[in-house]
Protein backbone atom coordinates (compact mmCIF):
# COMPACT_ATOMS: atom_id res chain seq x y z
CA UNK A 1 0.00 0.00 0.00
CA UNK A 2 1.20 3.37 -0.81
CA UNK A 3 0.35 6.84 -0.16
CA UNK A 4 0.39 8.11 -3.36
CA UNK A 5 0.51 7.22 -6.93
CA UNK A 6 1.81 9.21 -9.93
CA UNK A 7 0.75 8.29 -13.37
CA UNK A 8 3.26 9.62 -16.09
CA UNK A 9 7.03 10.67 -15.53
CA UNK A 10 7.33 14.27 -17.31
CA UNK A 11 7.58 17.41 -15.29
CA UNK A 12 4.32 17.42 -14.21
CA UNK A 13 4.33 14.34 -12.40
CA UNK A 14 7.98 14.15 -11.13
CA UNK A 15 7.36 17.21 -9.55
CA UNK A 16 3.99 16.07 -7.85
CA UNK A 17 6.95 13.50 -6.54
CA UNK A 18 9.34 15.39 -5.35
CA UNK A 19 6.79 17.69 -3.19
CA UNK A 20 5.20 14.39 -1.62
CA UNK A 21 8.37 12.67 -0.76
CA UNK A 22 9.53 16.08 0.96
CA UNK A 23 6.06 15.31 3.07
CA UNK A 24 7.03 12.22 3.83
CA UNK A 25 4.74 10.26 1.78
CA UNK A 26 5.26 7.03 0.21
CA UNK A 27 5.36 7.44 -3.66
CA UNK A 28 5.18 5.05 -6.63
CA UNK A 29 5.78 6.77 -10.06
CA UNK A 30 4.20 4.74 -13.21
CA UNK A 31 5.10 5.40 -16.32
CA UNK A 32 4.70 3.36 -19.72
CA UNK A 33 7.19 5.25 -21.83
CA UNK A 34 10.40 6.86 -21.01
CA UNK A 35 11.06 9.25 -18.47
CA UNK A 36 10.20 12.82 -19.16
CA UNK A 37 7.63 13.21 -21.23
CA UNK A 38 7.72 16.04 -24.72
CA UNK A 39 10.21 17.87 -22.72
CA UNK A 40 12.78 15.32 -23.23
CA UNK A 41 12.89 15.21 -26.94
CA UNK A 42 13.68 19.07 -27.15
CA UNK A 43 17.73 19.70 -27.82
CA UNK A 44 17.57 22.74 -25.61
CA UNK A 45 15.14 24.40 -23.38
CA UNK A 46 16.15 27.91 -22.34
CA UNK A 47 12.54 29.33 -20.45
CA UNK A 48 13.05 27.64 -17.26
CA UNK A 49 14.02 29.27 -14.28
CA UNK A 50 17.27 28.06 -13.30
CA UNK A 51 19.05 27.24 -16.35
CA UNK A 52 20.19 29.57 -18.69
CA UNK A 53 20.72 26.57 -21.43
CA UNK A 54 19.95 22.92 -21.20
CA UNK A 55 19.21 19.86 -22.97
CA UNK A 56 15.58 18.79 -22.26
CA UNK A 57 16.75 15.53 -21.73
CA UNK A 58 19.76 16.44 -18.79
CA UNK A 59 16.69 18.73 -17.36
CA UNK A 60 14.38 15.46 -17.03
CA UNK A 61 17.44 13.38 -16.02
CA UNK A 62 18.03 15.74 -13.22
CA UNK A 63 14.89 15.62 -12.14
CA UNK A 64 14.29 11.82 -12.03
CA UNK A 65 17.25 11.43 -10.11
CA UNK A 66 16.37 14.36 -7.13
CA UNK A 67 12.85 12.10 -7.07
CA UNK A 68 14.67 8.97 -6.84
CA UNK A 69 17.00 10.46 -4.22
CA UNK A 70 14.00 11.78 -2.00
CA UNK A 71 12.81 7.88 -2.04
CA UNK A 72 10.42 7.73 -5.02
CA UNK A 73 9.51 4.15 -6.21
CA UNK A 74 9.44 3.78 -9.88
CA UNK A 75 8.61 1.26 -12.51
CA UNK A 76 7.97 0.92 -16.27
CA UNK A 77 4.45 0.05 -16.50
CA UNK A 78 1.62 1.35 -18.69
CA UNK A 79 -1.40 1.52 -16.84
CA UNK A 80 -4.67 0.15 -18.23
CA UNK A 81 -7.48 1.41 -15.50
CA UNK A 82 -8.04 2.86 -12.03
CA UNK A 83 -10.68 1.98 -9.62
CA UNK A 84 -11.66 2.81 -6.34
CA UNK A 85 -13.47 0.82 -3.61
CA UNK A 86 -16.20 1.56 -0.91
CA UNK A 87 -12.54 2.17 1.93
CA UNK A 88 -11.43 4.91 0.02
CA UNK A 89 -8.07 2.77 -1.93
CA UNK A 90 -7.52 3.18 -5.13
CA UNK A 91 -6.14 0.29 -7.34
CA UNK A 92 -4.12 1.05 -10.68
CA UNK A 93 -3.84 -2.07 -12.89
CA UNK A 94 -0.89 -2.05 -15.41
CA UNK A 95 0.08 -4.48 -17.50
CA UNK A 96 2.28 -5.99 -15.10
CA UNK A 97 -0.28 -6.11 -12.35
CA UNK A 98 -1.49 -4.13 -9.72
CA UNK A 99 -0.87 -1.42 -7.03
CA UNK A 100 -2.82 -0.02 -4.50
CA UNK A 101 -2.99 3.63 -3.11
CA UNK A 102 -4.83 6.35 -0.43
CA UNK A 103 -4.52 8.66 -3.37
CA UNK A 104 -3.76 9.31 -7.21
CA UNK A 105 -2.52 11.85 -9.47
CA UNK A 106 -2.38 11.20 -13.02
CA UNK A 107 0.17 13.08 -15.07
CA UNK A 108 0.24 11.51 -18.23
CA UNK A 109 0.77 14.23 -20.74
CA UNK A 110 -0.40 14.43 -24.18
CA UNK A 111 1.23 13.26 -27.23
CA UNK A 112 1.18 15.64 -30.38
CA UNK A 113 -0.14 14.75 -33.10
CA UNK A 114 2.28 13.95 -36.30
CA UNK A 115 2.37 14.11 -39.77
CA UNK A 116 3.44 10.34 -40.28
CA UNK A 117 5.98 11.00 -42.81
CA UNK A 118 8.74 8.15 -42.17
CA UNK A 119 11.63 11.08 -42.02
CA UNK A 120 9.38 12.99 -39.34
CA UNK A 121 10.61 10.52 -36.31
CA UNK A 122 14.13 10.59 -37.47
CA UNK A 123 14.44 14.36 -37.57
CA UNK A 124 12.71 15.21 -34.00
CA UNK A 125 14.32 17.35 -32.51
CA UNK A 126 16.63 18.33 -35.74
CA UNK A 127 14.45 20.43 -37.61
CA UNK A 128 11.04 19.09 -36.90
CA UNK A 129 9.22 20.44 -33.56
CA UNK A 130 6.25 21.00 -31.88
CA UNK A 131 6.57 23.40 -30.35
CA UNK A 132 6.86 26.80 -31.66
CA UNK A 133 7.06 28.99 -28.34
CA UNK A 134 9.67 26.29 -27.02
CA UNK A 135 12.34 26.03 -29.87
CA UNK A 136 11.34 29.08 -31.92
CA UNK A 137 13.66 31.21 -30.40
CA UNK A 138 16.68 28.98 -32.40
CA UNK A 139 15.86 29.90 -35.46
CA UNK A 140 15.50 33.71 -34.96
CA UNK A 141 16.06 35.36 -38.15
CA UNK A 142 15.88 32.54 -40.24
CA UNK A 143 13.39 31.41 -42.61
CA UNK A 144 10.81 28.59 -41.04
CA UNK A 145 7.40 26.49 -42.58
CA UNK A 146 4.75 25.54 -40.13
CA UNK A 147 1.92 23.34 -40.61
CA UNK A 148 -1.54 23.80 -39.10
CA UNK A 149 -4.71 25.91 -39.34
CA UNK A 150 -6.37 25.68 -35.71
CA UNK A 151 -5.31 28.21 -33.01
CA UNK A 152 -2.27 26.73 -32.23
CA UNK A 153 -0.95 26.80 -35.19
CA UNK A 154 -2.24 30.43 -35.90
CA UNK A 155 -0.84 31.98 -32.60
CA UNK A 156 2.21 30.24 -33.10
CA UNK A 157 2.97 31.59 -36.62
CA UNK A 158 2.09 35.15 -35.52
CA UNK A 159 5.00 33.94 -32.75
CA UNK A 160 7.37 33.24 -34.93
CA UNK A 161 6.98 36.37 -37.25
CA UNK A 162 8.24 38.22 -34.85
CA UNK A 163 11.74 36.74 -34.93
CA UNK A 164 12.13 35.01 -38.02
CA UNK A 165 12.30 36.50 -41.26
CA UNK A 166 9.38 34.62 -42.88
CA UNK A 167 7.00 31.92 -41.87
CA UNK A 168 5.97 29.63 -44.69
CA UNK A 169 2.43 28.44 -43.43
CA UNK A 170 1.48 25.20 -45.32
CA UNK A 171 -2.54 24.56 -44.58
CA UNK A 172 -4.98 21.87 -45.57
CA UNK A 173 -7.67 23.74 -46.67
CA UNK A 174 -7.87 27.49 -47.88
CA UNK A 175 -9.64 28.60 -44.32
CA UNK A 176 -8.23 28.74 -40.93
CA UNK A 177 -10.27 27.25 -37.84
CA UNK A 178 -9.63 29.78 -34.79
CA UNK A 179 -10.59 32.76 -33.76
CA UNK A 180 -10.82 35.45 -35.78
CA UNK A 181 -8.61 38.11 -33.96
CA UNK A 182 -5.73 36.10 -34.89
CA UNK A 183 -6.63 35.31 -38.33
CA UNK A 184 -6.91 38.78 -39.28
CA UNK A 185 -3.27 39.45 -37.50
CA UNK A 186 -1.74 36.51 -40.14
CA UNK A 187 -3.56 38.27 -42.89
CA UNK A 188 -1.90 41.44 -41.81
CA UNK A 189 1.38 40.12 -41.03
CA UNK A 190 3.53 40.76 -44.01
CA UNK A 191 6.20 37.99 -43.22
CA UNK A 192 3.44 35.22 -42.91
CA UNK A 193 3.30 33.30 -46.16
CA UNK A 194 0.06 31.24 -45.81
CA UNK A 195 0.04 28.60 -48.57
CA UNK A 196 -3.65 27.16 -48.78
CA UNK A 197 -4.67 23.75 -50.08
CA UNK A 198 -1.31 21.89 -49.61
CA UNK A 199 0.21 18.27 -48.41
CA UNK A 200 3.54 18.24 -46.77
CA UNK A 201 4.56 14.42 -48.24
CA UNK A 202 8.04 14.33 -46.99
CA UNK A 203 11.08 15.84 -44.56
CA UNK A 204 14.10 16.37 -46.30
CA UNK A 205 17.31 15.60 -45.00
CA UNK A 206 19.59 13.39 -43.17
CA UNK A 207 21.22 14.47 -39.87
CA UNK A 208 18.83 17.92 -39.77
CA UNK A 209 16.15 19.57 -41.90
CA UNK A 210 17.08 20.69 -45.20
CA UNK A 211 13.40 21.04 -46.65
CA UNK A 212 10.03 20.18 -46.95
CA UNK A 213 8.23 18.43 -50.02
CA UNK A 214 5.02 19.75 -50.36
CA UNK A 215 2.14 18.75 -52.85
CA UNK A 216 -0.63 21.35 -54.46
CA UNK A 217 -3.79 19.51 -53.84
CA UNK A 218 -5.24 21.32 -56.66
CA UNK A 219 -3.12 19.94 -59.21
CA UNK A 220 -0.84 17.81 -57.58
CA UNK A 221 2.19 19.50 -58.52
CA UNK A 222 5.25 19.39 -56.36
CA UNK A 223 7.62 22.26 -54.70
CA UNK A 224 10.26 22.02 -51.74
CA UNK A 225 10.20 24.84 -49.12
CA UNK A 226 14.42 24.88 -48.33
CA UNK A 227 13.95 25.63 -44.53
CA UNK A 228 15.77 24.53 -41.34
CA UNK A 229 12.93 24.05 -39.09
CA UNK A 230 9.35 23.15 -39.32
CA UNK A 231 6.94 23.24 -36.51
CA UNK A 232 3.74 21.07 -36.38
CA UNK A 233 1.07 22.26 -35.22
CA UNK A 234 -2.11 20.01 -35.73
CA UNK A 235 -3.15 19.48 -32.19
CA UNK A 236 -2.33 17.06 -29.39
CA UNK A 237 -3.84 13.39 -28.20
CA UNK A 238 -5.11 13.21 -24.90
CA UNK A 239 -5.22 9.11 -23.80
CA UNK A 240 -7.68 9.38 -21.01
CA UNK A 241 -10.82 7.05 -21.42
CA UNK A 242 -8.75 4.95 -19.17
CA UNK A 243 -9.12 6.50 -15.91
CA UNK A 244 -13.59 6.54 -16.76
CA UNK A 245 -15.94 6.93 -14.89
CA UNK A 246 -13.65 8.30 -12.08
CA UNK A 247 -12.87 11.30 -14.20
CA UNK A 248 -14.88 13.86 -16.57
CA UNK A 249 -13.62 14.86 -19.87
CA UNK A 250 -14.35 17.70 -21.87
CA UNK A 251 -15.05 17.37 -25.58
CA UNK A 252 -11.57 16.69 -26.68
CA UNK A 253 -11.06 14.26 -23.98
CA UNK A 254 -8.78 16.05 -21.69
CA UNK A 255 -9.53 15.64 -17.87
CA UNK A 256 -11.36 18.26 -16.50
CA UNK A 257 -9.89 19.64 -12.92
CA UNK A 258 -10.55 22.82 -10.37
CA UNK A 259 -7.65 25.09 -9.72
CA UNK A 260 -6.47 22.30 -6.66
CA UNK A 261 -5.83 19.89 -9.57
CA UNK A 262 -8.81 17.66 -8.11
CA UNK A 263 -11.09 16.07 -10.39
CA UNK A 264 -14.53 14.36 -10.09
CA UNK A 265 -13.48 11.57 -7.46
CA UNK A 266 -12.14 12.77 -4.17
CA UNK A 267 -8.31 11.24 -3.85
CA UNK A 268 -8.14 11.53 -7.82
CA UNK A 269 -6.26 14.55 -9.36
CA UNK A 270 -4.80 15.36 -12.43
CA UNK A 271 -1.42 17.79 -13.64
CA UNK A 272 -0.18 18.81 -16.80
CA UNK A 273 -0.83 18.72 -20.35
CA UNK A 274 -3.16 15.78 -19.50
CA UNK A 275 -5.97 17.93 -17.97
CA UNK A 276 -8.17 20.65 -19.50
CA UNK A 277 -6.57 24.09 -19.68
CA UNK A 278 -5.27 27.14 -22.24
CA UNK A 279 -1.34 27.18 -21.49
CA UNK A 280 0.81 23.84 -21.65
CA UNK A 281 4.37 24.72 -20.86
CA UNK A 282 7.40 23.12 -19.23
CA UNK A 283 6.48 25.87 -16.09
CA UNK A 284 3.11 25.04 -15.97
CA UNK A 285 3.24 21.09 -15.81
CA UNK A 286 5.37 21.90 -12.43
CA UNK A 287 3.50 24.77 -11.41
CA UNK A 288 0.47 21.80 -12.06
CA UNK A 289 2.53 18.88 -10.39
CA UNK A 290 3.38 20.74 -7.14
CA UNK A 291 -0.56 22.20 -6.50
CA UNK A 292 -1.87 18.49 -7.41
CA UNK A 293 0.98 17.08 -4.31
CA UNK A 294 -0.20 19.68 -1.59
CA UNK A 295 -3.77 18.60 -2.94
CA UNK A 296 -2.88 14.92 -2.67
CA UNK A 297 -1.39 15.50 0.66
CA UNK A 298 -3.60 17.64 2.72
CA UNK A 299 -6.28 14.74 0.81
CA UNK A 300 -4.28 12.03 2.42
CA UNK A 301 -3.54 13.53 6.20
CA UNK A 302 -7.29 14.35 6.76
Amino acid sequence: MKDLIIVGCGTAGMTAAIYALRNNKKVLVLESEAVGGQIALSPKVENFPTYKSISGQDLATKMFEQMLDLGAEFELEEVLSVEKDEQGVFTVTTDYGAHKALAVIIATGAKQKHIGIAAEERLLGKGVYYCAICDGAFYKGKEVALIGDGNTALQSAIMLSSICTKVYMLTWFDKFFGDESHVTTIRNTENIIVMPNTNVVDFLGKDSLEGVKVVRREDGSEFILNVPAVFVAIGQIPDNKRYLPLVELDKDGYIIGDEDMKTATPGLFVAGDTRKKSIRQLTTAAGDGAIAAMSAIAYLNK
